[in-house]
């Protein structure tokens, strides 16, 4: 019980953070936390959308691969919010990718020809403005993402 206390904190005005149990379902309360962060800052409900699945696919990244599933190990989501986008940071204490997955066939997995698994990565890298993948010192490994209150597919998306 006293870890579900800790689990959501206002680190400052802009910026909270959660810390969550590895274990999946959990993913949800960073989702809905990232939302209601969003909704207040006046982004409209697409971009709300497409925060709320970016969020969840890194968070069930780090809990399934990054964390192994580990009831120990912690996924911490870090939200800030500077007037014009969100940064949101995922970490997890694993080791990260050895070399990123390839890009998913679509035509294949709709066809049914290849396992619906392996879309996460693709989805937060379509739905957010910039994604990186590191280290987060010997902490573990981080999934940072930028989502500016307007989509504007003209800038680059990493």
């Amino acid at each position: 019980m006293d870890q579900e206390k800790e689990m959501v904190r206002m680190v400052d005005d802009q910026t909270v953070e959660v810390s969550l149990p590895s274990e999946l379902g959990y993913e949800r309360v960073a989702m809905e936390c990232s939302a209601a962060f969003a909704k207040m800052a006046g982004f409209d409900q697409q971009r709300v959308d497409d925060l709320k699945t970016a969020v969840s696919e890194a968070c069930m990244n780090a809990i399934e691969h990054g964390n192994k599933g580990d009831p120990d190990a912690r996924v911490v989501v870090t939200i800030s919010y500077d007037g014009e986008s969100f940064k949101v940071e995922v970490m997890d204490q694993g080791e990260g990718f050895v070399q990123m997955p390839k890009e998913p066939d679509i035509d294949q997995k709709i066809k049914k020809l290849e396992t619906p698994r392996g879309l996460g990565l693709f989805l937060i890298k379509e739905l957010m403005d910039q994604v990186e993948f590191g280290k987060k010192g010997d902490a573990g490994h981080v999934v940072r993402m930028v989502i500016r209150m307007k989509d504007e597919p003209e800038l680059s998306r990493q």
